[in-house]
């Protein structure tokens, strides 16, 4: 009777596991959306990047037929994400905004890996954050979500010795 019982337990402790892992999930804040979002893109995993991304995102395509086509854009235009940095975001209700210094290139639009700032759209769908749109951020808007660099700080003068 013991081994049955050990079963039971081995089962609702993985059960417990796995629910455990869909709240972590749901629990999300919109800037570790856009974290996962862009770790996911970068490394290629384009079925994992679909997970952060809404409905209108994805224009209604299933998670395969999304994942193929972000593969082929991302091969067409020899695409590369280098690194990104993700910035607090600024949430309101069912809707935040998340800034990202990306640092990428292809062979288009940013052939010489310029950084570019970017703004991420993020809303509640099915309890979660999800990417409802990406913007590149306007050149007058950049100081509000982009902290300037800090200065470097200069070393006090001494006094001319008498």
């Amino acid at each position: 009777m013991q081994p049955q019982w050990r079963k039971v337990a081995a089962t609702a402790a993985l059960v417990m596991l796995a629910l455990a892992s869909r709240v972590r999930a749901a629990e999300l804040s919109p800037e570790e959306t856009v974290t996962r979002y862009l770790t996911a893109m970068k490394a290629g995993k384009f079925a994992d990047a679909y997970e952060y991304v809404s409905k209108d995102m994805a224009q209604g395509k299933s998670k395969e037929d999304w994942a193929k086509e972000q593969q082929w854009v991302m091969q067409a235009t020899e695409a590369k994400i280098f690194e990104f940095k993700v910035y607090p975001g600024k949430t309101e209700g069912d809707k935040a905004l998340v800034p990202n210094l990306l640092s990428s290139q292809d062979k288009y639009l940013n052939q010489l890996g310029v950084e570019e700032q970017e703004l991420y759209t993020l809303i509640r769908e099915d309890g979660r954050w999800k990417i409802n749109q990406q913007q590149l951020v306007e050149k007058s808007d950049v100081s509000k979500w982009f902290p300037a660099p800090a200065a470097p700080q200069k070393a006090p003068e001494k006094a001319p010795a008498p």
